[in-house]
């Protein structure tokens, strides 16, 4: 699919009244150069949920704004309704307060912001991320960066070209705990490594059903929907509902269990994209026909084979609510196990499980250090340090842990519905995949969903190039690494 030019975009730009100015300079990735004494002026874009915790205005003062010299200076966000309480958290809390505008580009154009926070919905990511290289902007970005695999690969090459610094929020990354435990599993300390796991269990129940309507008139609801495709407004879209569409989202999977698809492939040694991909799974919930408006799968497992190493990953939202006291709901469950030739380690408990049920005993291992300050403190002390090879989480591993969510859900996408006492002949023998597919089926029996007379969604199994990033012979997978362009909120070819 051909993709604009910088060229073309101007056109574009120019024909649907935008202002050039960003466009034009921004393409010189003139941003200054910080120095370790220099005050960091931060703008944060997407301001609801997330940006909150960007901000430092969640539920007690920290984020961007309470790092020192750091100044959280400006706010975008297409949703005006927010800007009075968040500026007026930030007076209150910090004593200054930021500028506030709708359109992100306007942002870019100031040349006084040296580094953007982008918290906004998933479609939004990469562009944004790219549109900020552009203008000489450091970058944020929450996870995934990516809608789709096409975009994260660009926003790698933005960072590339421009000589940006671009973080990914993967938080776990940030971790000297987990780092050590990476480490002892690269090193072998606990036995070579044979499945990485990985659960995504929380809450995701029905969102039931909004109507379409004319969107607030303080929302901007097309810059909204930026490089999605063009849509009606409904209220189940914004601000958090989004998740579960696929033109906005990536399910669960992209959501939440990117943290564990990432801490998952961390552990496999040298891992990059797995050669082979198959998913099953589907949408359950307690509305009328167990339907809602939502489109992604709320129960799903996915495995991917990286060499002789499989991932396994449960991504489950029938799990226990706040409030309910259910025996027979599942608890939610949220980390990673790493089964070795010798045993597990358990990286929530930071435990080594030997094989045979032999004492667990503490994980030990010294690995490399990781650029201290947590999430966000660590990306400003990169940015001071100068050496962007210290970030704790690249762009570019960003990219490919969000990549593997991405090849997980298009097999997912190209499934045929069976019948669910049918398991899949690609299931294999791994005790580990047999084990998340039992619990699925108990957890759905759990939660009051009667599957004698039910299908579920089998996706085929992709034979996937991760050098080339291309699935092969598959033109119905390779069509689901990007999306159709909307100018002028197109990703491009050429960045």
């Amino acid at each position: 699919m051909s993709r604009q030019s910088r060229r073309d975009f101007l056109k574009t730009a120019a024909a649907a009244g935008i202002g050039a100015s960003f466009f034009i300079g921004g393409t010189k990735a003139s941003g200054r150069v910080v120095g370790a004494n220099d005050r960091i002026r931060v703008a944060v874009a997407g301001i609801n949920g997330r940006g909150l915790a960007h901000i430092g205005i969640n539920k007690k003062p920290g984020g961007f704004a309470s790092l020192k010299n750091v100044e959280v200076a400006a706010l975008a966000d297409p949703d005006s309704r927010l800007f009075d309480d968040r500026s007026k958290r930030v007076q209150d809390w910090f004593g200054y307060t930021p500028k506030c505008y709708q359109d992100v580009r306007r942002v870019l154009d100031d040349p006084t912001i040296d580094a953007i926070t982008i918290a906004t919905p998933n479609h939004w990511h990469s562009l944004m991320t790219i549109w900020a290289c552009q203008a000489g902007k450091h970058v944020y970005v929450e996870k995934p960066c990516s809608h789709n695999v096409f975009e994260g690969r660009k926003a790698v090459e933005a960072a590339r070209k421009y000589n940006r610094l671009v973080q990914h929020g993967s938080q776990q990354r940030s971790s000297q705990v987990r780092a050590d435990q990476m480490a002892a599993l690269h090193a072998g300390k606990y036995g070579k490594l044979l499945v990485a796991r990985g659960y995504c269990c929380k809450p995701r129940w029905s969102i039931g059903f909004k109507p379409t309507a004319a969107p607030p008139k303080e929302l901007d609801f097309d810059l909204w929907l930026g490089p999605a495709a063009k849509q009606p407004y409904h209220e189940n879209l914004v601000h958090y509902n989004w998740h579960w569409f696929w033109d906005t989202g990536n399910g669960d999977m992209g959501n939440q269990g990117i943290h564990e698809i990432d801490a998952a492939r961390w552990g496999i040694k040298d891992a990059t994209l797995p050669q082979r991909i198959w998913s099953l799974g589907g949408r359950w919930v307690d509305g009328p026909d167990y339907r809602d408006q939502g489109e992604t799968p709320n129960m799903l497992l996915s495995v991917f084979e990286f060499g002789d190493v499989l991932m396994v990953f449960e991504t489950r939202g029938l799990v226990q609510r706040k409030g309910t006291d259910s025996k027979k709901v599942f608890p939610a469950k949220v980390g990673n196990d790493f089964y070795t030739t010798e045993g597990r380690i358990d990286t929530k408990a930071d435990r080594f499980y030997p094989r045979g049920g032999g004492r667990p005993v503490k994980v030990n291992f010294e690995g490399p250090r990781v650029m201290p300050g947590g999430m966000f403190g660590s990306f400003i002390n990169t940015l001071r340090d100068g050496d962007f090879s210290k970030c704790n989480v690249d762009i570019l591993e960003g990219h490919l842990s969000s990549a593997v969510c991405h090849l997980g859900n298009i097999s997912y996408r190209l499934g045929k519905q069976v019948a669910y006492g049918q398991k899949p002949e690609h299931m294999g023998t791994n005790p580990q995949v047999h084990e998340s597919f039992d619990t699925i089926r108990h957890n759905l029996a759990g939660a009051g969903f009667e599957l004698d007379d039910k299908t579920y969604q089998v996706g085929p199994v992709l034979e996937f190039d991760p050098k080339a990033e291309r699935f092969v012979d598959n033109e119905a997978a390779n069509a689901m690494l990007t999306r159709p362009a909307r100018p002028p909120f197109a990703v491009p070819d050429d960045v």
